[in-house]
């Protein structure tokens, strides 16, 4: 029996990186899946390679808006809801001296108001005994210069989820998140800096970590599977570090 058979799981931020390596992962194990991007041609292209059953729907999680219309999109293609993955994220650099009121806003509104606004919207429609999954970072352990109002979005969204945790567990919901450090993917790229400069901060993350290197988007869906399986029954409340040991030592 596959994992997530029958299992219906949304997830935000998955046209690349994580989202989209967890998306494939949920797909192979049975799961009907909803994809939501914030650009519709990444999208696209996802679609042509995806295989079972799932939908894309173009929104982004910072507007309220967006938000509803995920939900109702997905509850009126699959029905109710087991797994909502808060993926979406987004991390520019900008060191202290620099920071502006529209870099606070957009950071905060995409990576804290979008997920609980998207879990207000979906929590009517999970099913009792389904599971809540967020993705979080080690900067909320560690402090790096340059992501001081990132490290606080991460910062709020776990205190935010320890609260959720309480507030749904007369319904048997579980919350947890992943807190990846150093891993592949697009978001590196987004971060407003030149190549060379992410090449070789990039060089020096992986430096630091144990492994001595960065982790793929695949290791952290795979624990992204695990934590919203039945595998993880008794796993509540938790934040999973998934960084080769980075914030460990």
């Amino acid at each position: 029996m596959k994992k997530l058979q029958n299992k219906v799981a949304v997830i935000t931020g998955a046209n690349s990186g994580i989202g989209l390596a967890t998306a494939k992962l949920y797909l192979q194990e049975g799961a009907k899946v909803v994809l939501s991007g914030r650009r519709q041609e990444a999208l696209d292209e996802v679609a042509e390679k995806l295989e079972g059953d799932f939908i894309t729907i173009k929104a982004d999680v910072s507007i309220a808006e967006d938000n509803k219309r995920l939900i109702k999109e997905a509850t009126d293609t699959f029905g109710k809801i087991d797994v909502l993955f808060l993926n979406a994220g987004i991390a520019p650099v900008t060191p202290t001296h620099e920071i502006t009121e529209e870099h606070y806003d957009t950071l905060f509104n995409t990576n804290v108001k979008g997920p609980i606004l998207a879990t207000k919207e979906a929590l009517p429609h999970i099913n009792d005994g389904g599971s809540i999954l967020f993705t979080n970072s080690i900067v909320t352990q560690k402090g790096f210069d340059g992501l001081g109002v990132y490290s606080a979005t991460k910062g709020a969204l776990r205190a935010y989820q320890r609260v959720l945790t309480s507030e749904v567990k007369s319904r048997k919901i579980r919350v947890n998140s992943i807190a990846p450090g150093p891993i592949e993917t697009p978001i590196y790229s987004k971060m407003g800096l030149p190549e060379d400069v992410v090449e070789e901060m990039g060089k020096g993350f992986a430096q630091q970590v144990p492994l001595a290197r960065f982790g793929t988007s695949e290791e952290i869906a795979k624990s992204a599977l695990f934590l919203v399986s039945d595998d993880a029954s008794y796993i509540n409340g938790v934040e999973l570090e998934i960084d080769g040991g980075l914030s460990q030592i």
